[in-house]
Formats: C-alpha cells, structure tokens, sequence
C-alpha cells in the first residue's frame, strides 16, 4: 500500500461524513444533538455528537482499498472487533441512556473480540514477576482486555474541548506510526496513518468551530483501537519496550489515573463528571485569563493547544527512546510529575486570582 489513496480517501470520506451529519441535523437533531447544558459542557449551542461515525464510515471504506494486504488483515479484524465499543458508546449519544459500566464493557468485550480474530495479548509488560503471570493466556488476555478497556475510558475522560481527545489520539497514531516504521513494521504503521487521516476529516469540521463533536462512540472507539495498535506494536515488536506504547498514550491515560485517585481522595463517584479536570482547568484559570474577551468557541478550542503540546512530548521521546525500557520508565514518571506539577500550579493560581478579585 505504497499509494497515498487510501489515506486521501480515509480523510477525505471522514470529513464529507462530518460535514453531511453537520447539514442535515435538523433530521436526527431530537437524537444526536448534544445539550449545551451541564457540568462539563463547554459549548454554546445544541451539537451532534457523532463524528464518530464519519470516522469509522470512512475506515470501513478504507478497508476496501487495502484489501488483500497485510495492512488490510490488520485494520479489517480492528474494525470488526471495534464494533461493540463504537455500538454501545452511540447509543449513549442517540437515546442518552447507559453508564460509564456499560459502555466499558463494551470496549472489554472488543479486546476479547480482537484478542479472538488476531491471536494477539500483551504477555511481557517488563516487569519481573508480573511477566511470568502474563504466560498464562486466560490472565493474558484478561490483563489486555482491561489495558485496552482502560485506554478507551481515558480517551473519553479528555473529550471535553474541541479537537482534545480526537486531536490527542491523532498524535499517538503518528507515534505508533513513527515507531513501527523504525522497526519495520510497515503493515502496522499504514494502519495507524489511516486512523490518523480519518481523524484529521473530522477535526476539519471539530476544529476549531466545534460545528460536530466526537461523541462517545468515536471516543470509546478511537480509544479501543489506539489500545490495541499499542497492543500490536508491542507484541510484534519485542524490541519496542511496553512503557514507550505506554508513554504514547500517556497523556489521556495518566489523566484517568491522577481522576481516580483524586475521586478517591474526595469521596466522589467514579461516573460523576465534574470540572476538574486538567484540560478544564486550563480552560477555566488560563485561558479565560488571557483570552476571556474571545468568543466562547475559540477559547475552547485554544484549551487544546497546550494538552497537545504535553501529549506530543510524550509522543516524541516515545518515538526516540522507543527500545531503551529504562529510559522510557523514567520519562514516564516526568510525565507524570510534569502534570502533577501543572495540576497543582493551576489550582493555587485560581486561589490566588479568587484572592485578588
């Protein structure tokens, strides 16, 4: 698959997606609009919340162009199994009815699915002890389910400004793309650069206008295959070391990992969405700071910049550093610290200016 078609068609279709769902909203506007009402609603006016739809319409599409390569025995069995993620998190979008149990459940359900098609779970994490648990296929494969699961809900948790989760999924697909290049694994890099342009179609109408949102179908579903492409990367490739496909996707992940212990800490729900998040404190404390006078679209959409900058760090010593396991262990922690550090500086900040004021 050496022809840039696929991957013009992939976006291309996406976006032509995005833009007919957009037109014609006044026919499914009763299910897919999303209310501007809520505790994490950053917008303005009633959206749909099924871009996720374009983006995996035009991957099925996709599938066409690469039948019969190994990309195309790769991305068809992703696609397949990806189906009761995508399903369960739409129709959380349609009819507004479900839970965060459900919709994981679904995402479990495609590992497993995956895990069944392609033969493929995580059995070294480098870990000494923990690997050896991992030769057993039944905790194998449960392990897996639950990394990727784990992934999917992280991709869902940072959906909450204009082209943040799509945009950060986007750059982990480049990474993963980058690594595998380097290792040769060209079959798996087409795949990633192919989900990498069906995002790129729907980020033109998401970003930065927010004239459609991802919804929860394209989040869970843009979750599980970036899970399961780390999944790939890192069972193809032995020399690729488990915590670079880790810190590939650390951003969402370790902003899901900082909630639960901060939920913890405050006795709150797990489900319970609320505005504590890193991306809503930026929004809320900076960028109200220095662009408060701006329309209300563009300060979200500029609340992703600096999520992206901190994610594309992380993609890029990934890509670098990818077969040195040490290394990527220890950028792991920095970049946990790094956001440790920034949670906690924007927290005092809005102290202070609550002080001033």
């Amino acid at each position: 698959m050496s022809s840039t078609l696929p991957y013009l068609s992939a976006g291309t279709l996406s976006f032509m997606a995005c833009l007919f769902l957009v037109l014609t909203k006044g026919w499914h506007g009763r299910f897919s609009l999303d209310s501007h009402q809520g505790v994490q609603r950053a917008h303005v006016a009633p959206t749909p919340r099924v871009g996720g739809v374009g983006i995996f319409v035009s991957l099925v599409v996709a599938c066409l162009f690469v039948a019969g390569t190994p990309a195309g025995a790769l991305l068809t069995p992703i696609l397949l199994a990806g189906v009761p993620a995508f399903a369960l998190g739409l129709l959380e979008d349609l009819f507004k009815r479900g839970n965060i149990i459900e919709r994981l459940g679904g995402t479990f359900v495609s590992a497993v699915l995956a895990w069944w098609l392609m033969d493929v779970s995580l059995r070294s994490v480098g870990v000494v002890g923990f690997d050896s648990l991992l030769e057993i296929t039944f905790l194998s494969v449960a392990f897996t389910a639950f990394a990727v699961a784990g992934t999917a809900n992280a991709v869902n948790i940072i959906d909450g400004v204009n082209g943040l989760a799509s945009g950060s999924v986007a750059l982990a697909m480049l990474g993963f793309a980058a690594i595998a290049l380097q290792v040769g694994d060209l079959p798996l890099a087409q795949v990633a650069l192919l989900f990498a342009a069906a995002i790129a179609g729907f980020m033109l109408m998401n970003f930065p206008l927010g004239k459609i949102f991802l919804g929860d179908g394209g989040a869970y579903f843009l979750g599980f295959a970036l899970g399961w492409v780390a999944v790939l990367l890192s069972s193809r490739n032995p020399q690729v070391s488990p915590w670079a496909c880790f810190l590939v996707c650390g951003y969402p992940i370790i902003e899901t990992l900082f909630s639960i212990l901060r939920r913890v800490k405050r006795q709150a729900h797990f489900g319970h969405p609320d505005r504590l998040h890193l991306h809503s404190l930026v929004r809320a404390r900076w960028v109200q700071r220095h662009w408060g006078h701006w329309p209300a679209v563009l300060r979200n959409s500029i609340t992703s910049l600096p999520m992206w900058a901190y994610a594309a760090s992380l993609v890029l010593a990934a890509s670098v550093w990818y077969d040195q396991p040490q290394l990527m262990l220890l950028c792991v922690f920095a970049a946990a610290v790094f956001y440790w550090v920034w949670y906690l500086r924007l927290v005092r900040f809005g102290r202070e200016y609550k002080s001033r004021v």
